[in-house]
């Protein structure tokens, strides 16, 4: 018997296409907030399951497949799969009607406003192709299906379960995130990809007093306007220019009424860094200048906390080369972009960076060209044009799985 290894066909039939539309479009109508992705692993479990795929749950939410086809490399592939708190406005039929309720109770409209519907789309297409074509390579797949990316507690969640005690350890890891530029194209950068993120709640104690008796009180309003317009001279006056970081305020809570001063003030941070030297130089500063207006405005001590921590993202830059010239040699030339490394952050790395291994994530493109710019990442209008956006993620993931297999 020959064993000679054939090549990844990485084309779809009409029928797989069909099928690969319907799935999208069931896993778009059913999105599920972050770490309550429980339909939704239910769903992935079931199609892994009908391609003779074995299978298990971890982190609750969270589904890992182990494609094995005889002797040979061992590869990691991540997709996400969480939706967002959002009320979608895209007119499709396909829309989402969807309600959740987040951690504090509160009842929110859901909607996959970030695209993580295509990723499992063109995962499982991809695993499925694969089933079908045992001869054209060996080795052995690992699919991560991770709940929680918008939150950055999916990856670390999944690790924390066990994640390479249970499934085979990779040589690379690979993933792609659908991006609003030109559908049937990729994009991806060398080295620093994505930013690592903070999230800090800051809590501001005051002393409430009528509005006509401003002498009576600590304003934490006052207190905390000066504060967020201090922060920004973080990046401004304190940051080497040629270093990057992003200090955004996002949301600033005081007072029920206009004629009283209250006693508390609330506001959140986010911020985006490249190196551990700059993330440091970032928070550090915020402790200080919370601290020291609250102390120019008489105020007691405020409170900080941390959460929502994204990891670093920081491609192989030879992981990334390879690929490079893979996608080349499947789309064409003119369909591979190198992209600058963008604020946006993702917990992906630290799927990888837990056990040492290399790893290439990368953009595909989601929208066919049209007047407009197409809606961005986290709008109420997010919806992909699916093809020719799908078909390019599954030729994407085969060709270089397909490389790394063979």
């Amino acid at each position: 018997m020959s064993t000679e290894i054939g090549t990844i066909v990485t084309t779809l039939t009409e029928a797989q296409t069909a099928l690969m539309h319907r799935m999208y479009k069931h896993l778009h109508a059913n999105p599920e907030l972050s770490m309550q992705e429980h339909q939704t692993a239910a769903y992935i479990a079931q199609q892994l399951d009908a391609l003779g795929i074995e299978n298990f749950i971890c982190a609750d939410t969270g589904v890992v497949g182990i494609q094995r086809n005889g002797n040979g490399p061992i590869v990691g592939y991540r997709a996400d799969s969480d939706g967002l708190p959002i009320a979608e406005n895209t007119g499709a039929d396909y829309a989402s009607a969807t309600r959740g309720t987040l951690s504090d109770g509160t009842d929110v409209p859901v909607m996959h406003g970030c695209g993580h519907d295509t990723h499992v789309t063109a995962a499982l297409t991809a695993a499925a192709r694969l089933a079908e074509q045992t001869s054209s390579w060996r080795g052995t797949i690992v699919w991560i299906f991770q709940p929680g990316e918008e939150t950055g507690a999916g990856a670390r969640a999944m690790l924390n379960d066990g994640l390479w005690d249970k499934a085979p350890r990779p040589e690379v890891l690979l993933g792609q995130h659908v991006f609003p530029f030109a559908a049937g194209s990729v994009g991806l950068t060398s080295g620093p990809a994505m930013a690592m993120a903070d999230s800090i709640k800051v809590t501001l104690e005051g002393k409430q007093s009528h509005g006509s008796q401003p002498q009576d009180s600590i304003d934490p309003i006052v207190l905390g306007a000066h504060t967020i317009t201090r922060l920004q001279t973080l990046v401004s006056r304190e940051l080497d220019p040629q270093s990057s970081a992003v200090v955004t305020c996002g949301s600033f809570h005081a007072g029920l009424k206009e004629n009283i001063i209250p006693d508390r003030a609330e506001f959140t941070l986010n911020v985006r860094t490249f190196t551990e030297e700059v993330r440091s130089q970032m928070l550090g500063g915020i402790e200080r200048i919370v601290n020291a207006e609250a102390m120019a405005s008489n105020a007691p001590k405020p409170e900080i906390e941390r959460f929502n921590s994204f990891p670093k993202l920081h491609n192989s830059p030879e992981h990334t080369e390879i690929l490079r010239m893979v996608l080349i040699a499947e789309l064409g030339e003119n369909k591979v972009h190198e992209l600058p490394p963008a604020m946006g952050s993702e917990d992906f790395g630290a799927l990888g960076d837990e056990i040492s291994v290399p790893y290439v994530y990368w953009f595909f493109g989601g929208f066919v060209p049209r007047k407009s710019a197409p809606p961005v990442n986290h709008s109420p209008h997010f919806l992909p044009d699916y093809e020719p956006a799908l078909a390019t993620a599954v030729r994407s993931a085969l060709a270089a799985l397909g490389h790394f297999l063979r």
